[in-house]
């Protein structure tokens, strides 16, 4: 893992380099109290997701999880 202090305003890059064709800009938009609020910019077909939303997703695309076996259709 790697850890980075950011201050309001400065962000991070992702990709963009030695083969990465896309690029994933992440930006401090604000900091106040306990909570970081963060901007992406990125190609509009790259999905950004919550860790937990995503973790719903994949757990929706496997059939034999329990979350899977509640998203499939009733017949």
């Amino acid at each position: 893992m790697l850890v980075l202090s950011r201050k309001t305003q400065e962000s991070v890059v992702v990709g963009g380099c030695d083969g990465f064709e896309r690029l994933l800009k992440i930006i401090v938009v604000e900091i106040n109290g306990g909570k970081v609020r963060l901007g992406f910019e990125v190609d509009k077909d790259v999905p950004i997701h919550r860790a937990e939303v995503w973790e719903r997703i994949l757990a929706s695309d496997r059939p034999d999880s329990p979350a899977g076996d509640a998203a499939a259709p009733v017949p």
